[in-house]
């Protein structure tokens, strides 16, 4: 029997946002593997064997995925959100690249899933209708140098902004040196939105103006969404709705 390798996100928390793919892909599966809080969100069933490990293994764990695959198991890699956002699916090629001769007959599926930056943008309105892009503050695999560079580049070329990771007790610096990076280039008022442990009972979502950011409002169960110079607010009664219009000022008159 040919051996497979599913990696699937689960999406940010609610079962609602599992895809029906994702769902067969679970049912099919002989094992899982994965970071401790999302393989516990799998339901333990007979013939399944689950493998949860602690966080920062992702090599080991590919490796573990590969070799189980190797001897015909159905092997499923669990990631919060989309495993190929800041997840698993990388950690799988890393792996896989260093080796690859030995492990061309696996199966291997890459299966989406709703990721905390699109979860938290639909809760807040459209944050990121226009152009953006995604930054992982973590300084654990890459220089701080390089993230704000990064972070610049962003500024400097007025893009919505979504940041993951963006501060731990072991790493507050990040977050704080991009706030004063942010509230040295941009406009006081731009609005900016954290969101915390979206689509679960311990959601909390605010939105505040740049001016009013402290290094505080973000853990690493936040997602922190910052919007372009053109970004709005619009109130619908008690409602803040966040939205980044789709066109861009310009002088089309020549």
């Amino acid at each position: 029997m040919t051996g497979r390798i599913m990696v699937v996100g689960l999406g940010p928390g609610h079962e609602g946002h599992i895809t029906p793919l994702v769902s067969e892909a679970v049912a099919r599966a002989t094992d899982v593997i994965g970071y401790i809080p999302y393989v516990e969100r799998i339901a333990p069933r007979q013939a399944l064997t689950l493998h949860p490990t602690d966080n920062r293994v992702e090599a080991e764990r590919a490796q573990h995925a590969l070799e189980l695959a190797e001897k015909g198991r159905q092997v499923l890699i669990v990631s919060s959100g989309d495993p190929g956002v800041f997840a698993m699916a990388s950690a799988l090629f890393e792996v896989f690249e260093r080796d690859s001769a030995r492990w061309q007959d696996i199966a291997i599926e890459i299966l989406p899933g709703i990721t905390a930056m699109l979860a938290a943008a639909s809760r807040a309105g459209a944050p990121l209708g226009h152009d953006f892009c995604v930054i992982n503050l973590s300084n654990n695999l890459k220089p701080w140098a390089i993230i704000e560079k990064r972070v610049r580049c962003a500024i400097e070329a007025d893009l919505a902004m979504a940041f993951y990771n963006p501060r731990s007790k072991s790493r507050p610096a990040e977050f704080e040196k991009t706030l004063t990076l942010l509230k040295t280039h941009c406009q006081d008022d731009r609005p900016i939105l954290f969101a915390r442990a979206v689509s679960t009972a311990d959601e909390v979502i605010r939105v505040v103006p740049l001016s009013q950011t402290t290094p505080d409002m973000a853990d690493m169960k936040t997602v922190v969404i910052v919007g372009s110079s053109q970004t709005r607010v619009v109130l619908q009664g008690d409602k803040q709705w966040v939205y980044t219009p789709r066109s861009y000022p310009f002088d089309n008159s020549h």
